[in-house]
């Protein structure tokens, strides 16, 4: 029974590492799928369009049946806040991380996006929601992560390097390569594409911050606020769509990779993911949850030289450890933060208004002041029971008179 109860329980703590490793392979398989489907010709912008009209057919049943009590009202700044998001996620991230993604690789693309914490913390900085403590630990590795990560994105934008020989890529000769051939990508276009996706990277930072913000709204109806970004999101696509695509034949899909590039993007990693990650998010935290991000760059690297013959330059590889020790520099200082948070949430209330500014001299002092009054107190306490106690006399006869 003990080893059943312990089997049981490695399981059962097992779940979160489990769910988060087959969240990445699902994020990898997404940037293998969208670069075959970019690069048979298939508009971003489309791609787009489709991904989030059905993520929004996927989600909006389950927000129905389980978030329909109590909603929110939208109120227009609700409707303003939920019209940004829609702008800066949908639309503005997506579309750059996949022009982005044609002008470089799979394995790039995925490096840069682990810039995702260091941006999230400049941006929550600009905005006042985060407090810097340059004496505190966790506040200077935040900074140098942060640093750190913007050298490593600079590195991997402005130096691209020799190919690097995966010891398995010799042996792999493919028929046909359904990516672009990298080495023949000029600097030009590289830069483009590092640009492209760096400003993705910040749009999606953006949008954490703004979201922050309105879960405070609906902090019980997660799904729901889900459901009303995509849906935004695909409208403004539509817009965006119809603006920079003038022919009316890049809407056309059919059974192939196109339809798989979308189905697979909108149900897998706009839907299933957003449970998953939620999930494990409210039990193991959000540091978590972003701690495994660099393994869905490892494992596009190597799916993609598997499978699309990628070509991996030096610089991205520099870069990619760079930013990577940035971004656990980060999220170390976050994990820091989220202890002390925990910590003072247990400390008892007056306690705790005890310590304002780190000063513990007026605890002490209320503290003798009390012991002060407290003996006060007794004291008059017991001159009162004093005073109030009942003289006992001696019992005394009545004189009588005598008798004549």
């Amino acid at each position: 029974m003990e080893k059943l109860g312990c089997c049981s329980k490695f399981i059962e703590n097992s779940k979160p590492y489990f769910a988060m490793i087959s969240l990445q392979f699902g994020y990898a398989g997404m940037n293998i799928i969208t670069k075959v489907s970019l690069n048979r010709g298939m508009s971003h912008y489309v791609l787009v369009v489709y991904r989030h009209a059905i993520a929004t057919a996927v989600i909006a049943p389950f927000a129905i049946f389980l978030e329909r009590k109590a909603q929110p009202r939208i109120t227009f700044s609700i409707f303003m806040q939920i019209f940004v998001l829609g702008l800066l996620g949908p639309v503005i991230d997506q579309n750059f991380y996949y022009a982005g993604l044609k002008f470089t690789s799979p394995t790039f693309s995925c490096a840069m996006s682990n810039m995702l914490p260091a941006m999230t913390f400049v941006m929550a900085v600009i905005f006042r929601m985060e407090k810097i403590d340059l004496k505190k630990v966790r506040c200077q590795a935040k900074i140098a992560g942060t640093a750190v990560t913007v050298a490593g994105a600079m590195l991997m934008t402005l130096y691209k390097g020799p190919i690097v020989e995966m010891v398995w890529s010799k042996h792999i000769h493919p028929r046909k390569s359904y990516v672009t051939d990298t080495t023949g990508t000029t600097d030009k276009d590289w830069f483009k594409g590092s640009i492209l996706l760096i400003i993705a990277t910040l749009a999606w930072a953006s949008l954490f911050v703004l979201q922050n913000q309105t879960l405070k709204t609906y902090k019980n109806h997660h799904l729901t606020l889900t459901t009303l970004v995509c849906f935004m999101g695909t409208i403004q696509a539509i817009a965006v769509t119809f603006v920079m695509e003038h022919n009316m034949a890049v809407w056309r899909i059919g059974w192939d990779m196109n339809l798989l590039a979308a189905a697979y993007a909108g149900i897998v990693t706009s839907s299933i993911s957003y449970y998953v990650q939620g999930l494990v998010m409210k039990k193991r935290g959000p540091v978590f949850a972003t701690a495994f991000s660099p393994l869905m760059m490892i494992i596009v690297a190597i799916m993609g030289s598997f499978i699309l013959a990628e070509k991996i330059f030096l610089g991205g590889v520099l870069g990619s450890i760079i930013i990577v020790v940035g971004l656990y520099s980060v999220l170390w200082g976050k994990h820091k933060e989220n202890l002390e948070k925990k910590a003072e949430d247990e400390i008892p209330e007056a306690i705790k208004g005890a310590h304002i500014n780190g000063n513990a001299a007026p605890m002490i002092e209320d503290i003798e002041i009390n012991d002060v009054e407290l003996q006060k107190a007794e004291a008059h306490k017991l001159s009162s029971v004093a005073i109030s106690m009942p003289i006992i006399e001696p019992s005394m006869k009545p004189i009588q008179e005598p008798k004549a």
